[in-house]
């Protein structure tokens, strides 16, 4: 089974990448199930209805989420009738949404978790331990995990605690891909960061001079998806009948502005 997994889509330059090249994609690499990351999909900042209905049109089948998860005050009002939704696990009790799904793809059974770190994050149930209760309770043919997380070594951490017991792991939200995709030693398909779908002439997604702005005078301006470039980061995890993973292929191209 070939999963593709979307690095976080950036307002609507990246809507208008995944619109432009994701039927492309999944013709030309025989895709079965593509996810990506939407928490950054709505202007930066969560994700509305629009921009679900927009990107699930055009071939996303699983959305994940991460620290702006609530940002977009209408997600909560349509996550607990949305299977296709999967915030982070580790939230608090009692919450919107669920922290993971499972999906039927030809006969088999697949399963999206999403987890969000604690360094340098605001404070959540521990990641780890929430990952080893949900594992307890239900098994499928395969398992992914998004992993929404600031520091490298917490998703290294989490890609070797992980290792055989989990399909594949990508980390996500530092919007830069990480050039270290493998397939760890017990068979789980692993990147530290899968990147970013959206402007390339940017900062992580944001108008650079906002940004400057920032480092240079700590004033903080409202941050705008900027203009330019665009890209698009993915990563392609080839999964085999015995639940775990043998290829790791991340994808990255780009187009010039219209």
């Amino acid at each position: 089974m070939r999963l593709l997994f979307i690095g976080d889509i950036v307002g609507n330059p990246g809507r208008h990448m995944v619109e432009q090249h994701l039927p492309r994609l999944i013709d030309e690499y025989a895709v079965d199930f593509t996810i990506a990351n939407g928490e950054n999909s709505s202007h930066g900042f969560g994700m509305s209805r629009r921009s679900f209905q927009e990107l699930h049109a055009c071939g996303v089948d699983c959305f994940t989420m991460g620290n702006h998860t609530w940002d977009h005050k209408e997600l909560a009002g349509f996550i607990d009738h949305e299977p296709r939704i999967v915030r982070p696990a580790n939230y608090p009790p009692g919450l919107p949404g669920r922290g993971e799904q499972s999906y039927t793809i030809c006969g088999r059974r697949l399963r999206v978790i999403n987890l969000i770190g604690r360094v340098y994050l605001p404070a959540q149930d521990c990641p780890f331990r929430k990952l080893n209760e949900l594992l307890a309770q239900q098994t499928a043919d395969w398992t992914f995990v998004d992993f929404h997380a600031e520091a490298t070594s917490e998703k290294v951490a989490m890609g070797w605690y992980a290792d055989g017991r989990v399909s594949a792991l990508a980390g996500t939200h530092t919007h830069v891909q990480t050039a270290d995709a493998r397939v760890l030693p017990r068979g789980t398909g692993y990147i530290t960061d899968a990147g970013m779908t959206g402007p390339r002439d940017s900062v992580l997604g944001v108008e650079r001079e906002t940004i400057l702005t920032r480092f240079l005078t700590g004033i903080s301006p409202r941050f705008e998806p900027a203009h330019g470039d665009l890209q698009f980061n993915g990563v392609l995890f080839d999964l085999a009948e015995n639940g775990g993973c043998t290829a790791v292929t991340p994808l990255q191209f780009w187009q010039p502005a219209l």
